[in-house]
């Protein structure tokens, strides 16, 4: 992030409108201090604050902030600037006299996607008084780019199917700044053995450890069951660190399962897994594409409106407009939207509606748009695609079936006519987990894994969801007709899983927009490797008038 530039010399005006400032205010800045907002409080936290420079008026900042950049999180920043008056290091001892404009705070989108952003800064004692501005710009650490290719081997895994062995398969955890463990990867199953050999995979290393070498890798081994209710087998750790030693004795883990060691004195271990090959690569990465300006998102949403759901003026149904609480429908379309449309240059939306009879002859459709306008089905940001959805729940009928297939041909479609690597698709479908045409979806979503597209699943309501997890993909790639799909595009989450017990709405939309738009940034390279697009390069990094260089913080 970069450096401050004094607005307030006697000659400057303003180069779009020609105009003079009228009044002049010279502060002197000496220390930028950089605050990060928590997702669960709200509250700002210091993250780290520059080196102190004395008597300028355009410091060039040296020192770097180094933060972790997470695709599927709305990350806060704000930059408070000081004036230092005496060496003590509280804040509150020094003059407090810069500030983005009312407080404004930029998004980790608005900087990967332009670059450099510039924030006026404003005067705290003379409100709107412009008097500076600060230029910030980001880079991408070399260590996000590495991307790791590893297999594994099992030996004697405990026997957990009645009938036969085992079929085990991996996942991998990468461990977080507050203790808890996402998931990052999983193996394929292998069937009917103890002593399972997985194919090699690929992974970057940011998805891996965060870029923290040293961070705890936690790998859990399963016995996969068709009805989802996979049987533990045991776990263990290691770290990005351990892994890179490659092939060698340090790379044989004993799998650990807690409750049978506690309950059997003679308990060793549940079996073995070896590292078997280890190689890295540096790749191009996902900012990559941003900061070349390659990538357009192009987000369609569609929402389910069918009878299952119940009926919308009543309380029991998942479409009921509550006046004092968003239902799961719309808490499900602003949690993901709000961090999808910062990728979106004018944040307007498709979103269309289907399993629904429309005014004014009735007839049931599967692609019809939520503001009524079948020649413009786009809604501006989420507030216009809420106010859309609210306003339709009033003059359609909720009829069914519940049919994907026409909505996945729809983008698809698009996908198919902009192949180039400008533009990718999110569609986002929100749905109660009813689903009228499987084999006719499973064909769609196996075409559709050729184009630029992901789609995002999110089920509302108390329903099984088995078939939103069979199109998943996560344990076995989906097929049709015999053949594969060519790459995992689809990512089911169940809504009801990141409900807060403590009734916390802000905290339950991050945990559902985190785990749901994690998988995009990688579907996202997996097309672009595929198709060998490489990103656009970079242009130069914004230099303010009357600077050389460009120093970072």
């Amino acid at each position: 992030m970069d450096k401050l530039e004094d607005m307030a010399s006697v000659y400057e005006f303003d180069p779009i409108t020609g105009n003079i400032p009228a009044t002049k205010v010279e502060i002197t800045v000496s220390l930028c201090v950089l605050y990060t907002q928590g997702v669960e409080t709200k509250q700002w936290r210091e993250f780290g604050r520059t080196e102190v420079i004395d008597n300028t008026l355009n410091p060039d900042f040296v020192r770097k902030y180094i933060l972790n950049y997470f695709f599927e999180e709305k990350q806060n920043l704000r930059f408070d600037l000081y004036d230092v008056d005496s060496k003590s290091p509280d804040l509150s001892k020094h003059d407090w006299s810069l500030a983005p404009l009312g407080y404004r705070y930029c998004t980790w989108p608005n900087l990967t996607t332009e670059l450099s952003l510039s924030l006026s800064v404003f005067n705290r004692g003379i409100a709107g008084k412009k008097c500076g501005t600060i230029i910030l710009s980001a880079e991408e650490l070399g260590n996000c780019r590495d991307s790791a290719t590893m297999q594994f081997c099992a030996n004697k895994l405990d026997k957990k199917d009645f009938f036969g062995k085992s079929d085990p398969f991996m996942v991998f955890y990468r461990s977080n700044e507050d203790g808890t463990f996402t998931i990052c990867h999983k193996t394929e199953v292998v069937k009917n053995t103890l002593n399972p050999v997985w194919q090699s995979f690929t992974i970057p290393v940011r998805a891996l450890c965060n870029g923290d070498f040293d961070r705890t890798i936690k790998v859990e081994v399963y016995d996969w069951d068709r009805d989802g209710s996979h049987d533990f087998i045991g776990e263990f750790t290691t770290s990005y660190r351990e892994l890179a030693r490659g092939q060698s004795q340090f790379n044989v883990y004993e799998v650990v399962n807690i409750k049978k060691k506690m309950k059997k004195k003679k308990y060793v271990n549940s079996g073995t897994v070896t590292l078997l090959s280890f190689s890295v690569e540096s790749e191009c990465t996902f900012l990559d594409y941003i900061k070349g300006g390659t990538l357009s998102y192009q987000v369609v949403i569609h929402l389910a409106f069918t009878p299952s759901l119940g009926n919308p003026s009543q309380s029991t149904s998942l479409h009921y407009m509550n006046p004092y609480q968003m239902n799961a429908y719309a808490m499900a379309l602003k949690a993901v939207g709000e961090i999808i449309q910062d990728y979106d240059s004018d944040k307007m939306f498709p979103a269309l509606g289907f399993g629904a009879k429309l005014p004014p002859d009735g007839r049931v459709s599967h692609e019809f748009p939520l503001n009524g306008n079948m020649e413009n089905p786009y809604c501006n940001g989420i507030e216009g695609i809420l106010e859309a959805y609210h306003q339709s729940l009033k003059t359609v009928q909720l009829y069914g079936p519940t049919n994907f297939a026409p909505v996945v041909n729809h983008v698809a479609r698009y996908a198919a006519a902009v192949q180039d690597g400008s533009q990718y698709f999110v569609l986002l479908i929100i749905t109660d987990g009813v689903i009228s045409d499987m084999a006719q979806t499973k064909e769609a979503i196996v075409n559709g894994a050729k184009l630029p597209m992901s789609i995002i699943i999110v089920g509302v309501g108390q329903a099984e969801f088995d078939a939103m997890v069979e199109l998943d993909g996560d344990d076995i790639r989906i097929s049709s007709r015999g053949k594969l799909a060519e790459r995992d595009i689809v990512q089911f989450v169940p809504f009801r899983d990141y409900m807060d017990r403590t009734g916390n709405h802000v905290l339950s939309m991050a945990r559902l927009a985190k785990d749901v738009l994690a998988e995009i940034p990688d579907q996202f390279i997996s097309y672009m490797k595929s198709r060998g697009i490489k990103p656009n390069p970079s242009p130069p990094p914004y230099t303010p008038p009357g600077h050389t260089h460009h120093t970072q913080i």
